[in-house]
């Protein structure tokens, strides 16, 4: 049997997207296992989650006087000591330095609370009720150095309800993440899943839209 796909998570708060694939990973859903998650944040609630998991767990952070640069080799020398396969944002709030995004080019996925290319950036859950949407989601894509701007794989939509706050689209949005994130992942450990020239392709078959999930 081949040996699973060695991926590190990169997270910076609680690492439930980190938590969702590593235990995709230990029940045999995919063929991947976590080995390594850092934070820029030493108090992140995530690394510890990742050692309860037996999960190797590490604070990179950005000490004064570092700039995005120098941080982004710092970081880059730090997640390849463990030769991931496959390098994920799980939660980590960090830009990226373009280096660190041409060194992992093809092999770096983020998620984020929108359906891009609506809402890059923060705050989605709010902005989104200001505008008066009736649909909202998330999106898994492969990092590249513009910000949210990369292939997109794989969406999941929910519906706002009257009544929604942001905690109440949040809640529900993640959960959704929790369940296309950990499937991404395997795509890409099974083989299935790559970037090439700019674009997501699925199964030998170029995406000309991202993958749909959830409510319609």
């Amino acid at each position: 049997m081949d040996r699973p796909l060695a991926v590190a998570v990169l997270v910076s708060g609680r690492g439930s997207n980190m938590e969702s694939i590593a235990r995709a990973g230990l029940a045999g859903r995919i063929p991947a296992r976590v080995t390594a998650v850092i934070s820029d944040r030493p108090e992140a609630a995530g690394l510890a989650l990742a050692r309860s998991l037996g999960i190797e767990a590490s604070a990179v952070p950005q000490t004064p006087g570092m700039d995005r640069a120098a941080y982004g080799r710092v970081l880059a020398d730090a997640t390849a000591r463990y030769e991931p396969g496959l390098v994920v944002l799980a939660g980590f709030m960090k830009i990226l330095d373009p280096s660190f995004t041409r060194q992992y080019a093809g092999r770096l996925l983020n998620i984020h609370p929108s359906l891009l290319p609506r809402y890059p950036g923060l705050h989605t859950h709010r902005r989104v009720l200001e505008a008066g949407d009736r649909m909202h989601g998330c999106t898994v894509h492969f990092v590249t150095e513009e910000l949210d701007a990369g292939p997109r794989i794989v969406q999941a939509t929910i519906r706002v309800m009257d009544g929604d706050d942001e905690q109440s689209l949040s809640a529900r949005v993640q959960h959704w993440e929790h369940m296309i994130y950990p499937e991404a992942v395997g795509w890409f450990a099974e083989g299935r899943l790559a970037m090439r020239d700019g674009a997501c392709w699925l199964d030998g078959q170029r995406l000309e839209q991202p993958i749909l999930r959830g409510e319609t």
